[in-house]
């Protein structure tokens, strides 16, 4: 959207607002210029989320820590499945951290535009702060459960080496790629709202396509480089390795992952640039 004064009848200045023709630019600096905007509404988000609810953020470390002890008994405890070497539930619970936080901010991003039609339909604002914004509330929730985590290793007895430097890197990876997701499917979402209960069922099968709940040397040498396409693949490796000494460092494999989510991110934002100037319309 570009902005312009006016003047009517009346010869006083009125901002008019245009939409942008054809593909137009992404015109990111409006996100900084609206960067305290993003900041309210990030903040908002977490606020709303756990409003009226009996354990309220408590929630941040209750779902990982129940989705570890079900991977544990059943994965773990009944199908034996190996670990590596580390203990079981820091091995899955370590792995559980980034996909969550995948996870919930592609699903929060998905939703982001049709949660906030009535703000939409009475101000002007850059669309993109809302997936964005959605991202970054999902990415505190990740700081808060990650203390569980330092609390696991330090229980086990677990201490990261030096590659724990390269952990932004990996959740850097993890946002990227979320967002990107989160920018085609939202979107869609505004016309076709069912598209959002899709997300939550694919996002659910992907994790078993990723090697969550089950270490990656089971998985067949024919296949991996299928694995090796799916950038979660890599970031679950990647915290796995920098925080346990386990799971894959970087490789050159990886530079195929990274390609695929700076096209679908770049062409994401050109898909929502492109779009968003009908978003109210359909909402």
């Amino acid at each position: 959207m570009t902005t312009r004064a006016i003047k009517d009848n009346s010869n006083q200045p009125h901002i008019q607002i245009i939409p942008p023709q054809g593909w137009g630019n992404l015109a990111l600096h409006e996100v900084w210029k609206y960067r305290e905007l993003l900041w309210f509404w990030t903040l908002r988000q977490i606020k709303g989320r756990y409003r009226q609810m009996a354990l309220g953020p408590l929630w941040v470390l209750l779902n990982p820590i129940i989705y570890m002890i079900i991977f544990s008994l059943v994965f773990g405890g009944l199908a034996k499945l190996p670990s590596d070497g580390v203990p079981y539930p820091l091995f899955t619970f370590t792995a559980l951290l980034p996909w969550h936080y995948f996870f919930d901010g592609v699903n929060w991003s998905v939703n982001s535009l049709v949660s906030q039609k009535e703000v939409m339909s009475k101000i002007y604002f850059p669309r993109i702060i809302l997936p964005v914004s959605s991202m970054l509330s999902a990415l505190i929730d990740l700081a808060v459960a990650f203390l569980v985590l330092i609390v696991l290793m330090i229980y086990y007895g677990i201490a990261p080496s030096w590659h724990i430097l390269f952990l932004p890197f990996y959740v850097l990876f993890a946002a990227a790629t979320g967002l990107s997701v989160g920018l085609w499917c939202a979107t869609v979402a505004v016309r076709f709202r069912d598209i959002q209960f899709a997300i939550q069922y694919g996002l659910n099968a992907f994790m078993y396509a990723t090697p969550v709940a089950y270490s990656a040397s089971l998985i067949p040498e024919r296949w991996l480089w299928l694995y090796q396409l799916n950038p979660m693949y890599w970031v679950i490796e990647g915290w796995r390795w920098s925080l346990l000494g386990t799971g894959q460092p970087p490789q050159i494999y990886m530079l195929f992952s990274i390609l695929i989510v700076v096209f679908l991110l770049i062409s994401g934002l050109y898909i929502f640039r492109h779009q968003e100037r009908t978003i109210a319309d359909w909402i």
